[in-house]
């Protein structure tokens, strides 16, 4: 056979190559992902090793030793029926190399809410109002039984009821003012800013004002879109006008739907999904993108958005709007997957289209649009290698921080000169800047969140009035610690960076993406503030409710956000106020026992402590030192001038009795922390009879 026949073989083909079962040839980039102008998604991820494959032969009664909970994997004996192939994960350790004092557990957080019409609406664990969720059942069981008012648990904080008054059923055109063109698609442009970039933005407005002038203008996807914008820009100025665009607009859109699918189509639900988000209508704009039957994802796999190959064969200014339509899509994707804790409805396993750009020097430029959905992909990761487990290992959080550190390297000190050194009259661009660090300051608070709440447990005391001071400085060196820390530095640079927005006028009224992120950093920093990690967290808290306060004025879900966050500040001042009371009662009681500051009052009532005390002392001669009791001798010694204080008042964690406090040292206090938090039960919503009881949870 000539060598020509003769057939090569490469030891590892590239990522894409195997997603797509074509031949590699091993080059890096290969040749098909030249062909296709993919040379900076090639990537060659390394090859697992074959193990060879042995004989079964099952015994009854045997056991791999992997599943044996009496023999650590280090003793543990080899099994030669328990080899098995398995892919290697380079985000995932194996598990004979994490040690279980490296571990935490990752709370279930997921359960089920209340919209306004009563019903019953799926949040996942990593969701922001599942945070919400665990905390009040913390606070209200450890801190303070009354720490939510009613009127920040009996309005929904899913949906926003649509008014009546503005639904227009017909499909008439609604006026447009032609003078108002102009300022509602420049704050259009302004608060989309980071999320979607659809069009040409610098052509939108003219388009616009002459398809309002033409009345005979055709009536099809592209008007849909156009209406859209007027309306996207109306919700902050004029809301009966932006309801009227919005309906209009969206029924255009709807019976355009039998006619062909193009890019005006994709762009039409995309912009109805962004409408009904800052109309605080979450669930609307859920069902409008994808999701199984969404029509915004479904069309944008059908004209092949998500393959930069198909967007190629288009003039190279259409080829570059279809693929960054497709980076749109997949933001408003991530934040509804991510905010909400469900499934997302596009991947990018069949996806070809780029997320970096690189210039005629070949170094990256930067775009907030390719900023925005990398780390949104980066948030993916977490929720899928974080919240999709039951324990978060340190191992673990390492490789989702050298992603997180890899970003922040390259896009971070950009997102900070755009929002210091922009002059204000660009304020899309710095709006833009801010909505993708708020992405950023989030995915940090996700990957950490675990570790926070693991500290929280261990910090507050099962009972209140008993605080524990051992473990606040024992741990706050620990790897677990560290991470928790960084969640709350993350909450705070995100209240910082938001409220000098806020109070520079640069932040519209509605910005779903980031009253959610904050509304999340609101709960880390009350959290923080109760788990005594600085008394300067009260200054960040009170710094997100302000903000909050300020998106509150337009958007219903801010309203509820700042209650609850304010309701939370309240409880955790109120409860290290009574802690250092605790603390100081107890000081006080060490130095009356050296001076007698606080001379002891002899109570008149019949308690047996002053019983005791008023009766003659016995003297130690008449009584043989045999029958000498220790009850006896413990009455013999000087009593507390708090006598007459609840003891569980006193009693701070710490026993008085030093051989008594070593049962809270080292693996037991870890111990007891981690049957109290893996014994939690989070779903609490069935009780009794099989009914759903939600009035402690709406």
């Amino acid at each position: 056979m000539s060598p020509a026949m003769i057939r090569s073989r490469v030891a590892n083909a590239c990522d894409a190559c195997k997603k797509r079962k074509v031949k590699c040839d091993g080059n890096l980039p290969c040749s098909y992902c030249r062909s296709r102008r993919q040379n900076l998604t090639c990537h060659f991820s390394p090859g697992t090793r074959r193990r060879a494959r042995r004989p079964y032969s099952p015994s009854p009664g045997s056991v791999p030793s992997s599943a044996r909970p009496d023999q650590s994997p280090d003793t543990a004996a080899p099994d030669p029926q328990a080899g098995f192939s398995q892919a290697q994960d380079s985000l995932t350790i194996h598990s004979d190399t994490i040690s279980r004092e490296d571990e935490t557990d990752v709370p279930r957080e997921a359960r089920l809410l209340c919209d306004p019409h009563g019903k019953l609406i799926f949040i996942g664990d990593c969701a922001p109002l599942s945070l919400f969720q665990t905390v009040r059942q913390i606070v209200t069981s450890r801190v303070d039984p009354n720490a939510f008012t009613s009127q920040t648990s009996r309005v929904s904080m899913l949906e926003n009821s649509i008014s009546n008054e503005f639904l227009s059923v017909g499909i008439e055109r609604p006026h447009v003012d032609s003078a108002s063109v102009e300022r509602l698609t420049s704050i259009f442009i302004t608060v989309t800013s980071g999320l979607v970039d659809l069009f040409d933005n610098v052509r939108v407005a003219g388009r616009i004002s002459s398809r309002v002038a033409n009345k005979e203008a055709p009536r099809d996807a592209a008007s849909a879109v156009d209406y859209l914008v007027l309306a996207i820009g109306s919700q902050s100025v004029n809301e009966e006008s932006a309801a009227q665009y919005f309906h209009y607009a969206k029924n255009l859109a709807l019976c355009c739907l039998g006619g062909d699918l193009g890019t005006e189509t994709v762009q039409a639900f995309a912009l109805i999904t962004l409408y009904m988000l800052r109309a605080c209508q979450i669930n609307g704009a859920f069902l409008f993108f994808g999701e199984r039957h969404g029509i915004a994802a479904r069309a944008a796999y059908s004209i092949g958005l998500h393959r930069t190959e198909v967007n190629s064969r288009f003039e190279a200014q259409m080829h570059t709007r279809r693929d960054r339509l497709w980076k749109s899509l997949r933001i408003l994707d991530l934040f509804l997957s991510i905010s909400m804790g469900r499934p997302p409805s596009m991947s990018d396993i069949d996806c070809t289209v780029p997320f970096r750009a690189v210039g005629s020097d070949g170094r990256e430029k930067f775009d907030l649009l390719d900023a925005s959905v990398q780390i949104l992909s980066i948030t993916e990761q977490i929720v899928l290698q974080v919240y999709s487990r039951r324990k978060i290992s340190l191992q673990l959080t390492e490789g989702i921080s050298r992603q997180l550190r890899d970003w922040s390297s390259r896009c971070l000190l950009h997102l900070k000169r755009i929002i210091a050194e922009s002059p204000r009259e660009n304020t899309a661009e710095i709006v833009g800047a801010c909505q993708v660090m708020s992405s950023y300051y989030y995915a940090v608070m996700l990957v950490s969140r675990p570790f926070l709440m693991y500290e929280l447990y261990k910090r507050l005391p099962e009972r209140t009035g008993i605080v524990d001071l051992s473990s606040t400085s024992s741990s706050e060196n620990s790897g677990r610690a560290m991470l928790a820390n960084a969640c709350i530095d993350a909450a705070s640079l995100m209240a910082e960076s938001v409220l000098d927005l806020v109070n520079q006028r640069l932040l519209d009224g509605r910005m779903p993406l980031i009253v959610s992120w904050l509304f999340a950093s609101s709960l880390v920093l009350g959290v923080g503030l109760l788990g005594s990690f600085g008394r300067v967290l009260e200054k960040y808290a009170q710094m997100s409710i302000t903000a909050l306060e300020y998106f509150a004025r337009n958007d219903t879900h801010a309203v509820q956000y700042s209650l609850i966050a304010k309701s939370l500040l309240s409880s955790a001042l109120e409860y290290l106020r009574k802690r250092d009371t605790d603390e100081r009662l107890q000081i006080t009681e060490s130095s009356s026992k050296l001076f007698g500051l606080i001379p002891k009052e002899r109570a008149t009532g019949g308690n047996a402590t002053s019983s005791s005390m008023d009766e003659p002392r016995i003297p130690a001669s008449s009584h043989h030192k045999g029958n000498i009791h220790q009850g006896s001798l413990n009455n013999e010694l000087p009593t507390s001038p708090f006598h007459d204080i609840d003891p569980a008042l006193l009693s701070l964690g710490c026993p008085l009795d030093p051989a008594s406090g070593s049962s809270f040292s080292g693996g037991d206090r870890q111990g007891q922390t981690e049957h109290v938090f893996g014994a939690l039960n989070l779903f609490p919503l069935l009780d009794g009879n099989g009914h759903i009881d939600l009035a402690h949870y709406l």
